[in-house]
C-alpha cells in the first residue's frame, strides 16, 4: 500500500519578497526560507516518499496581508480589488514558493489544503482563492475557520483570542457601504494603526519573547521610545471605545476582554484540551502562537503547535539571541489505519556551503 501522509505549516508570513522593486531591502519581509522550503517539498517527494499519497495543509498566516501596502498606504478597509492586488504583489515577490507549491500538486496524489488565518484573512474572497489557485494550477481545499477528518482538529488558532477572533456570522461587512470589506477583528485594525508604525522603525518588537524582558531592555536602552509607546497604546485604546464608524466599531465589552486576554505569545493549550474533550476528536493542531509546542494528556489526546517558519529573538539567557526553527507537523497513517499518528518535526534543509545572510 502506499504511504499516506499529512504536512501542515503555518505562520509562513509571506509579503512581497525581501527585495523592492526599487531594489531596496524590505525589512517589512519576514519569510527568507523560500529555497528551504522547495527543498521541504521536494523530499517529501522522492526517496521513500516518492510513492507517497501527500496532503500539504497550510494552517493560516501562510500570506502576511496586514502587511503588505496598497500603493503606498497600509489599510484597514480592505476590498476585494485592494486585496487581489496585494495577492499578486506576493505571488511576485515569491516565485519559487508558488512554483513549488504547483509542482507538488502536479504529482498525483498530492493535494493542497488552505485553513485561513488572521494574517490571510483576505484569503476568504472567491476571486482570491481563484488567483491562488490558477498560480499552483490545481484546485486548493479551502476551509475558513476549521479543517476535520479522521479524529484530527486543525485550526489556525486566532478563534480562541478575543483580539483577533473573527465574527463567523459575519466575514465581511456590507451595510451601508459602497462595496463589501473585510470585517477585521480588533488585532488587524490595532496592527495596522499602532504596531505597524513601531515596526517601520524596530521590524523585530513583535518577534522578541519573553516580552516583559523586552519591555525592561527597552526602558533602559530606549526609555523615550517605550514612554512615547506606552502613552500612545492607552490613548489608541481609549479613541477605540468611542469610534462611530460601521467600518471598524467594537462594543466597550469588547474591548476589555481584548485587555483582559492579550498576550503577544498566548498559550492555546487550554483550547485544544477543551476541544480534546469532545470524543470524536484525539488531536488538535493550532499555528498562530508562534510557538512551537506538543502536549500530550492520555494515549489518545494529543496537541501540536506548528510554531513558525519566521524568525524569533530571545531574550532568555538559555536560548539568547536570534532563533530560526522551521518546524511542522508531520501525520502518517500506518498501513491499514484509519487513524493518522503525528510528529513535532523540523526542516533544516539540504545541506549547502554559502547562502545569502538574511538582512531587514
Amino acid at each position: 500500500m502506499k504511504k499516506k501522509l499529512k504536512l501542515i505549516v503555518s505562520d509562513l508570513h509571506l509579503g512581497v519578497g525581501r527585495v523592492l522593486e526599487s531594489g531596496q531591502i524590505n525589512s517589512l519581509e519576514e519569510f527568507y526560507f523560500d529555497e528551504k522550503f522547495v527543498e521541504f517539498l521536494h523530499f517529501y517527494q522522492s526517496g521513500q516518499y516518492a510513492d507517497a499519497e501527500i496532503e500539504l495543509i497550510l494552517n493560516g498566516d501562510i500570506l502576511n496581508f496586514l502587511q503588505v501596502d496598497y500603493r503606498g498606504h497600509y489599510l484597514t478597509v480592505i476590498t476585494e480589488d485592494v486585496t487581489l492586488e496585494k495577492l499578486q504583489r506576493i505571488i511576485d515577490g515569491h516565485p519559487k514558493w508558488f512554483d513549488a507549491l504547483r509542482d507538488f500538486a502536479a504529482k498525483e496524489g498530492n493535494t493542497i489544503s488552505y485553513v485561513v488565518g488572521n494574517h490571510d484573512q483576505g484569503m476568504l474572497w472567491p476571486s482570491a482563492r481563484d488567483l491562488f489557485n490558477e498560480r499552483v494550477e490545481t484546485q486548493v481545499k479551502f476551509k475558513n475557520l476549521i479543517y476535520f477528518f479522521d479524529g484530527v482538529h486543525i485550526e489556525h488558532g486566532h478563534m480562541h483570542e478575543a483580539a483577533n477572533r473573527l465574527d463567523p456570522r459575519k466575514f465581511f461587512l456590507k451595510k451601508n457601504l459602497a462595496e463589501p470589506i473585510l470585517n477585521l477583528p480588533f488585532g488587524s485594525h490595532f496592527f495596522v494603526d499602532f504596531v505597524l508604525k513601531i515596526k517601520q522603525r524596530y521590524p523585530h518588537v513583535d518577534k522578541i519573547r519573553p516580552f516583559n524582558r523586552m519591555i525592561r531592555w527597552s526602558l533602559v536602552n530606549e526609555t523615550w521610545m517605550t514612554l512615547t509607546t506606552a502613552v500612545g497604546l492607552i490613548s489608541y485604546f481609549i479613541k477605540s471605545i468611542f469610534v462611530n464608524d460601521p467600518r471598524r466599531s467594537f462594543p466597550f465589552k469588547r474591548i476589555v476582554k481584548v485587555l483582559l486576554e492579550s498576550a503577544v505569545f498566548p498559550d492555546l493549550s487550554e483550547s485544544a484540551k477543551r476541544i480534546l474533550q469532545d470524543e470524536r476528536v484525539h488531536t488538535v493542531c493550532f499555528g498562530h502562537t508562534h510557538v512551537y509546542q506538543y502536549r500530550q494528556w492520555s494515549d489518545n489526546m494529543e496537541y501540536f503547535n506548528t510554531g513558525t517558519w519566521t524568525d524569533i529573538t530571545s531574550l532568555d539567557i538559555t536560548s539568547l539571541g536570534k532563533i530560526t526553527k522551521l518546524t511542522y507537523v508531520m501525520l502518517e497513517y500506518a498501513e491499514g489505519a484509519e487513524r493518522p499518528h503525528g510528529r513535532l518535526k523540523q526542516w533544516y534543509g539540504y545541506h549547502r556551503i554559502e547562502e545569502d545572510v538574511a538582512i531587514s
